[in-house]
């Protein structure tokens, strides 16, 4: 009667639970200030169609996540008048976080180890299909599209020369001082 209450767990499922945990996190840790992203004084026309690219280029590589974030919430809020594609999705994304991303061991099925590349192909195949098969492709299609026009913009137009990495990613000058962003995308 001392464990009235408790639930029994396996460990493995705990250790599961809390490596998924740290890799969430870990992902996520990449995730900008909402506030840096959209600070007022940081946007301003680029020059030349040059510049808007690097801007691009430097911008995505620095708010991934965030970016990330964005189109997958347009691609949900256009799924919410399609209840089946909706289930399917969450559904998929689910399918992919606990066979692909959250995964540190190799995926074992009927005592055969199944090559990351291959579980890459059969829940890419999965997906698409299953999302044709419930009609929204053209909304599925524009929904990333203005994902990724919104991104674009954004890119374009969010000056870099404010962005900082940590040390590891950016380096170091010899005086241990760290460059901005837009500095160290030159070399």
């Amino acid at each position: 009667m001392a464990n009235y209450g408790t639930i029994p767990t396996d460990s493995s499922s705990v250790d599961f639970i809390s490596t998924a945990k740290e890799r969430i996190k870990l992902g996520l840790g990449t995730l900008r200030p909402w506030r840096e992203m959209i600070h007022r004084y940081a946007f301003d026309i680029p020059s030349n169609v040059g510049e808007a690219l690097v801007r691009v280029r430097i911008n995505v590589a620095y708010f991934r996540m965030n970016y990330t974030i964005i189109v997958l919430l347009i691609l949900f809020f256009s799924l919410l008048w399609h209840p089946i594609s909706l289930i399917v999705f969450v559904v998929m994304m689910a399918a992919w976080l606990f066979l692909y991303f959250l995964r540190d061991v190799p995926l074992v099925i009927v005592g055969r180890t199944i090559d990351d590349r291959a579980v890459l192909i059969v829940l890419s195949v999965i997906t698409i299909v299953a999302l044709l098969l419930t009609q929204v492709t053209l909304n599925i299609v524009g929904s990333l599209l203005t994902g990724l026009a919104v991104v674009l913009v954004h890119g374009a137009f969010r000056k870099t020369e404010d962005l900082f990495l940590d040390e590891e990613a950016m380096g170091s000058d010899g005086n241990g001082l760290t460059r901005p962003l837009s500095a160290s995308s030159s070399s």
